[in-house]
């Protein structure tokens, strides 16, 4: 791939951070990090969760204040700014990893909130509100109309007026964190298009992200953080992904998995003639007459695009979607399920697609979050605590969970120790079927080597997985096995030795019957 242009060479300074220090509770989470960014450059941030990026960019942004450090911006010096409104007004402005969108306003609304129209008596000039908007999805997302409700959109919709609300700002500054995390394929391109467009016009983009190849695709420059600590300024035509891996977590992650599954090993789940309910609407129905099995000591894999429907599949199978037609075995048995409660009765186990929001208690504590599907295990009257905390803590040592304690809130913990900690909830149940929904979605790439041997070491105890991912490199590095699906039906499979990023593509676009 050849690399961007270094606008850097040729950018005047625009942003110094410099020394910036900051502690929470006693903790010191940045230990006097510099950053610099250049008119016209993209610059890359990128270090495992908990290394404190998303912290330096809320300093940045306005949302936190320094403990020590310096900023300079446009030729000015500051030691922090006094909100986020502030270091909008001076041409800074950050599209935050978790959505800030107000789900029952328009989309129009949710771009311009706070700084809508006005004609004649403050009276707000809708049309001019709805024209703007449109303007700016035009560039950003062509599939979403200004008048759409937001809580009608789907998480990368929504992502993608995130975006049209940052641009709106006509910032010199802008900071992504994590802005692919709930793209698609296509719109993380439109989105790249966006960028390299705002390079050409000298404005100053802060680039976060899990997923490294992006980083060689968009940045010029790429600072490491770990621990809270600045490892190093790179351009990036001299550094390498294997050399950024080693400045993030202090050590080579260890190789993919290579076993091999024997084909003999017994038929675990199997899944046969899965169809939606008959749509009284006379519209087809999404899954149709979807057929797969998962052996023994087994990870399979589900590849498709959005809308592909891969998450209506597990959501079928886990009893929280009705089902029409089909039937499920497992271990050669039929069940019956139709409800959350019978799926973990029959030996199934679920990790959503959205941790935050139908996965975690993020107002809870992690023993409770742990707990929470084996509540009887730990007794009904009196409620044993003592014991969930000890039970809690066996998984922070097992799974490495970095936290403060026990009764810590989920909500304040790094996006990878949040999925361990669902993670850690579906191995103490013990689920015979263990499916999960892009289970490294926002997770840096030292937690993403730890997931998968945790999915590994979970199929080896005479389990299987069902792995569902939008990152082939994911689903070929895991999987035994690959089906593809496209528009609610299975297209395909392909072994382990068979499966390339082009099949399956090819697969998941196929054409056939709609």
């Amino acid at each position: 791939m050849t690399p961007p242009a270094n606008h850097a060479a040729q950018g005047r300074a625009l942003l110094e951070m410099r020394g910036i220090r900051k502690s929470f509770g006693g903790v010191e989470v940045l230990k006097g990090v510099d950053l610099d960014v250049r008119a016209g450059e993209v610059h890359a941030v990128c270090g495992e969760n908990g290394a404190g990026k998303s912290t330096l960019m809320n300093i940045l942004a306005g949302v936190l204040r320094p403990d020590a450090g310096e900023i300079h911006f446009a030729s000015a010096t500051y030691h922090g700014f006094a909100s986020a409104h502030a270091a909008q007004q001076m041409g800074i402005a950050m599209v935050f990893q978790e959505r800030t969108l107000f789900g029952p306003l328009t989309v129009a609304e949710n771009i311009f909130a706070g700084r809508q129209p006005v004609r004649g008596w403050d009276v707000i000039d809708r049309r001019k509100l709805h024209r703007d908007a449109a303007g700016l999805l035009a560039e950003t997302a062509p599939d979403v109309s200004s008048t759409d409700i937001v809580a009608g959109l789907s998480p990368a919709q929504q992502q993608m007026v995130e975006i049209a609300k940052a641009l709106s700002l006509e910032a010199r500054l802008l900071i992504f964190d994590e802005p692919t995390a709930a793209l698609t394929e296509g719109e993380t391109d439109k989105l790249f298009a966006v960028i390299r467009r705002l390079r050409e016009r000298g404005v100053g983009v802060v680039y976060i992200s899990h997923r490294l190849e992006e980083i060689f695709e968009l940045a010029s420059r790429v600072t490491v953080l770990k621990d809270g600590g600045w490892q190093g300024t790179l351009p990036v035509v001299q550094t390498s992904t294997e050399d950024l891996i080693r400045r993030m977590v202090g050590r080579d992650v260890e190789s993919p998995r290579v076993r091999a599954v024997p084909a003999g090993n017994p038929v675990l789940l199997e899944v046969r003639g899965l169809t939606d309910p008959a749509n009284r609407a006379g519209l087809k129905p999404l899954l149709r007459d979807i057929h797969f099995q998962a052996r023994v000591g087994e990870i399979i894999g589900f590849a498709g695009l959005a809308g592909a429907g891969r998450t209506e599949m597990a959501l079928t199978l886990f009893g929280a979607r009705p089902r029409g037609e089909g039937e499920v075995r497992l271990g050669g048995q039929a069940v019956t399920i139709d409800s959350p409660r019978r799926a973990i009765a029959a030996g199934l186990g679920y990790l959503s697609e959205d941790r935050k929001e139908s996965g975690l208690f993020l107002e809870m504590s992690l023993s409770r979050n742990v707990a929470a599907a084996s509540l009887r295990q730990f007794g009904e009257f009196p409620y044993r605590d003592g014991r969930e905390r000890a039970t809690a803590d066996e998984f922070r040592a097992r799974l490495r969970i970095t936290s403060r304690s026990a009764d810590q809130e989920v909500g304040r913990l790094s996006g990878g120790n949040q999925q361990k900690v669902l993670l850690a909830r579906w191995l103490l149940v013990n689920p015979r079927v263990l499916i999960v929904d892009e289970p490294t979605r926002g997770v840096d790439v030292g937690a993403k080597a730890e997931v998968h041997q945790l999915l590994d070491a979970f199929a080896r105890r005479s389990a299987a997985v069902v792995v569902i991912s939008s990152d082939l490199p994911e689903l070929l590095s895991v999987s035994d096995r690959i089906y593809v699906m496209r528009l609610g039906r299975i297209t395909g499979q392909l072994t382990r030795h068979e499966a390339t990023e082009e099949k399956v593509m090819r697969l998941a676009t196929l054409a056939g019957e709609d």
